[in-house]
């Protein structure tokens, strides 16, 4: 089994800078021993960059950022029409990669295994014949997020078809099939950085059911 992991990856950019005088090499240090902790999403990001978003936190605006980037919610539901979202990539990319059997929404993935993909092998007796079988598990919470988040974390799955470890080789696949994965990977790990603020799921769709009770 393998997963897509909460642990810092590589990544894209808001704006890079770079600290040039003294000063701000001294702002970097304390930023680090004050600030990073905590932004564990982001800590293997450039200090430019988890300075931008700390910014952005304490001016209460993380959350406009992320909407004014994303506005919109992607409508797949349910395991049934993920697996029809899955499967479409994965045709167009890989089709000659392992068969997936099974893909859904995991509402304990996230919590349970610090991760939010996970594939994995699963072997069953079929008419005498021992079979693997590929599944793919999201975690719930790209249930409700962009288009953009969702592509990002069924991309990264797909490619474990192929390529086991986070190697050069991996990440090569991901951009071949996504070019703006690492800046995609970097914007999930941001909205990640304000759950663990706020537990606010930005793009959560209200029922019909519960707006009318919030009126009443």
């Amino acid at each position: 089994a393998g997963e897509y992991s909460t642990r810092p990856g590589r990544g894209a950019s808001l704006h890079r800078r770079r600290f040039g005088r003294s000063q701000d090499a001294l702002s970097a240090v304390k930023f680090c021993a004050v600030v990073a902790p905590s932004l564990p999403f982001l800590r293997a990001y450039p200090i430019a960059l988890q300075q931008q978003v700390h910014t952005l936190i304490t001016q209460a605006r993380l959350a406009s950022w992320l909407r004014e980037r994303y506005p919109q919610a992607h409508g797949i539901r349910t395991d049934g029409a993920l697996y029809t979202y899955v499967m479409a990539l994965k045709n167009e990319f890989m089709r000659n990669a392992d068969a997936v059997s099974k893909v859904a929404f995991d509402s304990k993935l996230h919590v349970v295994n610090n991760a939010l993909g996970m594939h994995s092998t699963i072997s069953r007796v079929q008419g005498g014949k021992l079979k693997a079988k590929r599944e793919i598990k999201l975690a719930a919470l790209f249930k409700d997020a962009p288009p953009a988040f969702l592509r990002m974390i069924t991309v990264h799955e797909l490619a474990h078809l192929r390529v086991r470890d986070h190697d050069r080789a991996f990440y090569q696949l991901c951009e071949h099939m996504e070019p703006t994965y690492h800046q995609l990977e970097f914007d999930v790990r941001v909205y990640l950085t304000h759950l663990e603020l706020t537990g606010e799921r930005l793009w959560a769709i209200t029922s019909p059911d519960t707006a009318t009770s919030s009126l009443s």
